[in-house]
């Protein structure tokens, strides 16, 4: 037995449940744990008595600009602004369940072989705030073949994919290098304080690059840095997912395949937790 077209009451097979358009949202797992790691560090900090002793800019400039540099030699220019734009990726992007995807793509490919993939036209501008999805339908609609839909997005789906890659392994080689440039500070530190034991007041400073060069690249690289890589790693898995469902929609749709083929190829692609039964 077939389910109704429309769940939910929805008109339109694009805002049934889960919705097709992606949702905007904070990471809340991303925004909690950095939230978490900073806020014990600043309790132990404050708990001393004395968080300004923290503050060095000298120990700063030394792991900031020294990691930002580094990390410029083993990268292109192309390569750092990707990073810098991608990276707020990882706290606001968009969230689309797996499951309410496949299940949207069986609810449009019913709805073609009813009606006429033509008929999915109408939808077309309930859908551009996903643009891959858009431009399946729409080469569908268009009547490429799918052979051709699998091609060009296909390829489109994989750069998308390497350029997530790509950033998190900015970000990997930053995270390697922020704590060399702490034990190079440290170093910087300690030959000033051992050129200055005939001045006492110079003792304090150079203690002070040694030991918070060593905290600030400990820290940009353990508990920013390397999270950080690791998020968008799985974002680009994630969204490797979503674009790949989207494709296996298009295709059958293309195609003219029985829905029920296609729930089984989504299936295949749908980890166990998420596997759709939209056919009883």
């Amino acid at each position: 037995m077939v389910r109704p077209l429309s769940t939910n009451n929805s008109p339109h097979p694009a805002s049934g449940s889960g919705g097709m358009r992606a949702r905007s949202a904070f990471d809340l797992a991303t925004l909690f744990g950095l939230a978490g790691a900073f806020g014990v560090v600043a309790v132990a900090m404050v708990g001393g008595g004395t968080p300004g002793a923290y503050l060095d800019l000298p120990a700063f400039m030394i792991v900031g600009g020294g990691t930002l540099t580094v990390t410029a030699v083993s990268f292109s220019t192309r390569d750092l602004g990707l990073a810098w734009r991608m990276v707020p990726s990882a706290l606001f992007r968009p969230n689309p369940h797996p499951r309410a995807v496949a299940r949207q793509m069986l609810l449009l490919a019913e709805a073609a072989r009813r009606a006429g993939v033509e008929t999915l036209g109408e939808l077309l501008p309930e859908l551009r705030g996903e643009p891959f999805l858009y431009r399946c339908l729409v080469m569908a609609i268009d009547g490429h073949p799918a052979d051709e839909i699998e091609q060009v997005l296909g390829g489109e789906a994989e750069v998308a994919t390497a350029a997530h890659l790509r950033t998190a392994a900015v970000l990997r080689r930053a995270a390697e290098v922020a704590p060399a440039m702490g034990l190079i500070g440290t170093l910087v530190g300690l030959v000033q304080m051992l050129g200055s034991l005939n001045n006492p007041s110079a003792i304090g400073p150079a203690m002070a690059v040694a030991l918070l060069t060593t905290f600030y690249g400990a820290v940009l690289g353990n508990m920013i840095l390397t999270p950080l890589a690791g998020k968008l790693e799985s974002n680009a898995e994630q969204d490797n997912l979503i674009r790949t469902l989207y494709l296996t929609g298009a295709i059958s749709i293309a195609r003219q395949e029985n829905p029920r083929r296609l729930e089984m190829l989504l299936n295949s692609v749908l980890p166990a937790g998420c596997r759709v039964q939209y056919f009883d």
